[in-house]
């Protein structure tokens, strides 16, 4: 029987790929893999779903290793490789390499840089969804960065469809909170790896997190009124 954790993620990844939905009949979904608690969790929570719940899909996973960033996690995702009967594919990114005289290489920038890579890759290998491990914590964390930073009103939707590309971008993670998939690989017995990136201080991301820890003291429906939010607009009391 399945523990407690390990069934409380489970409904909740249920409940996104109904509410949005996330995956359909026949897609061909590339899992983003990164060594952490996050894509990992999500990872084998896809594959267990594979022929036996919801839709028939196809899975793959991939890793994008960057010229800057530490290598350890690879041989981590080499071991899931060996578990599971999954095509792994590998990508090296000379991102650093990229940047233009005079500009400074930033957590933006990076992921931009990642992004299309991993479109591309999609779109060449004909996977129609590419699967990200981003949860509510994730999702709320920007939704308030570019408020305060961009000044929008934007985040991580659960699906994004691109109009030049065939495929969408899926979060089925979006109702997770982060202390639970903590928790479910804590359980799992499964080592992780954490952000090592030398450039990560440049992110605001950080100090947002400490904000809201601070505004919802540890209150869980709080989080979650801040991502209801996103879906529950009242525009005529906007600008």
């Amino acid at each position: 029987m399945a523990s407690l954790i390990r069934r409380r993620i489970n409904k909740k990844i249920t409940k996104a790929l109904h509410d949005f939905p996330l995956i359909e009949e026949g897609d061909r979904v590339l899992v983003g893999v990164s060594g952490g608690k996050d894509s990992t969790a999500l990872l084998l929570e896809l594959n267990n779903r594979r022929g036996k719940t919801g839709p028939n899909f196809e899975l793959g996973v991939i890793h994008i290793q960057s010229d800057f960033a530490d290598p350890s996690p690879r041989v981590f995702i080499k071991n899931l490789e060996k578990q599971l009967d999954l095509p792994f594919y590998y990508l090296n990114i000379a991102i650093e390499r990229r940047l233009q005289e005079g500009f400074k290489l930033n957590c933006y920038w990076c992921s931009t840089q990642r992004r299309l890579e991993l479109l591309e890759f999609a779109r060449t290998h004909n996977f129609n969804k590419i699967a990200l491990g981003h949860h509510m914590d994730d999702i709320v964390e920007t939704l308030l960065m570019n408020m305060l930073y961009k000044g929008e009103i934007s985040g991580m939707p659960p699906l994004v469809p691109y109009e030049k590309y065939p495929i969408s971008i899926i979060r089925p993670l979006c109702y997770c909170e982060e202390e639970e998939l903590r928790a479910y690989i804590k359980e799992a017995g499964i080592s992780q790896f954490t952000c090592t990136c030398n450039f990560s201080n440049n992110s605001h991301r950080k100090r947002i997190r400490e904000e809201i820890k601070s505004l919802t003291q540890g209150n869980a429906t709080l989080k979650q009124n801040l991502f209801e939010s996103m879906r529950n607009i009242k525009s005529d009391y906007l600008l």
